[in-house]
């Protein structure tokens, strides 16, 4: 029994966690509030591409401090409007076809994305039912703390948890296939059985043309 893991940003989108964030701070309940909250990023925006470039989990643990004070029912009332202004319009040509074609071979596509989970829920309905590994916002008393729950969606943990989830689900990683843009992704694409590249950076396409991996262009019209 099979499963299909796939990345999402840069993968079958191309937005980047950075994107729904901006969305999310130009819409506190004032234009003083969203004012602080972007005055705030852009101070920390430094030190934010530099933990980008040395630790994914560092950097998605500093971005998502900006949801911190953020109540749950806003989070979740504007969600859809996010999915249909951020993801939606970038998602890739060929995106939903290559998930359909996964799902019609009788695979469990899994959407496995360090984006918050009530944005890729909707993303995974929208590509036809998918299951989704995706980051949580910690909430006390219904308002975000600005901290992720553990464990955090995000670099070799992402591999981890890919393991947890065939195990607990019963499908066998040598006949599972996981997609990825990203040379981050490498540990996530190699414990299964069949990795691909998808819309590659430089270096995982450099790896996958060595390993013959194959290399899928969902970012270009047909």
């Amino acid at each position: 029994m099979a499963a299909s893991y796939f990345d999402v940003d840069g993968t079958l989108v191309s937005t980047n966690l950075v994107h729904p964030t901006v969305f999310y701070m130009m819409r506190q309940p004032t234009p003083l509030h969203s004012l602080a909250k972007l005055g705030k990023a852009f101070v920390r925006a430094p030190i934010l591409a530099l933990a980008e470039m040395q630790d994914r989990r560092l950097f998605n643990e500093m971005l998502f401090m900006s949801y911190g004070g953020m109540s749950e029912d806003r989070l979740l009332t504007l969600a859809e409007e996010a999915f249909d202004k951020v993801l939606k319009p970038n998602i890739y040509p060929g995106a939903k076809e290559l998930v359909r074609t996964c799902k019609d071979k009788g695979h469990e596509v899994v959407l496995v994305s360090g984006a918050l989970d009530f944005l890729m829920q909707l993303l995974a309905e929208h590509l036809g039912g998918c299951s989704v590994i995706a980051n949580k916002l910690e909430m006390k008393d219904r308002f975000a703390t600005g901290k992720l729950l553990r464990p955090v969606v995000a670099g070799p943990e992402k591999a981890k948890l890919v393991r947890d989830h065939a195990r607990a689900n019963g499908h066998d990683l040598d006949a599972c296939f996981a997609y990825s843009d990203s040379y981050s992704d490498v540990p996530m694409l190699s414990i299964v059985g069949n990795p691909a590249a998808v819309n590659p950076d430089r270096k995982l396409q450099l790896l996958a043309s060595t390993y013959h991996w194959p290399i899928i262009r969902l970012d270009r019209a047909a």
